[in-house]
């Protein structure tokens, strides 16, 4: 029986999502606690791989148990042995075609930027950045990247197709936070980071606005920092 299951995890305590021979993942813990349950070796899916240090609010997984086990105690009964870092939030049983990654239709990422005073406690949850960015010009900027496009120019590595469409981007300002959110078909390696990365150096005014346009149309190398990924969430997933 297959099952899909929505988690949250603390990504600071991890070296991604994606099983690594002998370092703590999210996937390993996942499976780990699966298998015990299943009595017998269980296999994890997830909806996409997010990097060392990277959050998720409503990430997705399915995975295929020997036993049927009621969803809600099967999410008591993860959540009994997976550490206090990863909690799974619901599940359900989904048909045998259903496959967390290949049925994906869209993707929700926030991005948190702390422009205020540095804050210690948060610091693994948040970007102090901890300097005035010019919000207005990095919205402006933002919309440029709507539509299909290729991303090259936002795409850490080398692939094959750098095509995705981006369907909304915005940002907002609560106190001393700043907020991205973007909704996307898919993003590729340090995709939303790399954005984020270009657009405070729009707000920094170190790019203009007519410059930043131009590096995209014409894929030109644009000079940023990727953001780092404390400050990444993956915030929901559409199917």
């Amino acid at each position: 029986m297959r099952y899909l299951i929505s988690i949250s995890y603390d990504g600071s305590k991890y070296f991604g999502f994606q099983r690594l021979n002998n370092l703590d993942s999210i996937q390993k813990e996942l499976e780990y606690a699966l298998s015990k349950i299943n009595k017998s070796k269980v296999i994890v899916k997830g909806s996409g791989r997010t990097d060392k240090g990277v959050h998720a609010l409503n990430q997705k997984c399915h995975f295929d148990l020997n036993v049927n086990i009621p969803t809600k105690r099967l999410v008591q009964a993860m959540n009994s042995i997976l550490p206090p870092s990863i909690y799974v939030n619901n599940c359900k049983i989904v048909d045998e075609s259903f496959h967390a990654r290949f049925s994906v239709k869209r993707k929700i990422y926030k991005y948190v930027i702390n422009v205020g005073k540095y804050n210690a406690i948060k610091n693994d949850f948040i970007y102090n950045y901890c300097h005035n960015l010019n919000i207005n010009s990095m919205r402006k900027a933002s919309k440029i990247l709507f539509g299909q496009h290729s991303y090259k120019n936002f795409v850490s590595g080398t692939r094959d197709n750098y095509d995705s469409e981006i369907y909304k981007i915005s940002i907002t300002k609560k106190n001393d936070y700043i907020i991205f959110t973007f909704e996307g078909k898919s993003f590729y390696r340090y995709m939303v980071r790399n954005i984020v990365g270009s657009l405070i150096e729009v707000g920094k005014n170190k790019i203009s606005y007519n410059d930043y346009r131009n590096a995209f149309n014409s894929n030109k190398k644009i000079n940023y920092t990727t953001a780092p990924a404390n400050g990444l969430y993956l915030y929901n997933v559409k199917y």
